[in-house]
């Protein structure tokens, strides 16, 4: 919906709206639910899976020549740039009509990310590795 207010309480609103109407990524909360369902032998597993599709991802990434990728961990996401893409929205756009690749821009994350590309590899191995087929074929037809 939307809000008319003077533009002097705008920012305090902002804050308002933020908590009552955001939350937790979904991912985060049923990841949430299955390990207290499920307990630590899960976790365990799911941190495997996700380590494994990092270090499928990070390496696939490396190989293709002009992306750089650093190292990370921890996370759900690789970074990775493409010499000479420097608007993360135009490239990701670019993808998304290509390829049917929908990746974060950089940008979104702050204007020290753009030019990069954020990359959710919590998905499943076969479908990471369509992502992957997809992304080299457009890279190596550019």
């Amino acid at each position: 919906g939307w809000l008319v207010v003077p533009d002097t309480l705008a920012a305090q609103l902002e804050k308002v709206i933020e908590y009552n109407f955001s939350c937790m990524f979904e991912p985060v909360q049923r990841a949430a639910a299955a390990a207290l369902i499920h307990g630590e032998d899960h976790i365990k597993s799911e941190r495997k899976k996700l380590t494994s599709n990092h270090h499928l991802l990070a390496k696939s990434l490396r190989s293709i020549e002009g992306v750089s990728v650093p190292d990370t961990g921890g996370a759900m996401y690789t970074f990775f740039k493409v010499d000479g893409q420097n608007d993360s929205v135009e490239f990701a756009k670019q993808l998304v009509n290509a390829v049917g690749l929908g990746l974060a821009p950089g940008s979104a994350f702050g204007t020290e990310g753009n030019g990069w590309l954020r990359w959710c590899h919590a998905v499943d191995k076969q479908k990471l590795t369509a992502g992957i087929e997809r992304f080299s074929k457009y890279m190596g037809k550019r």
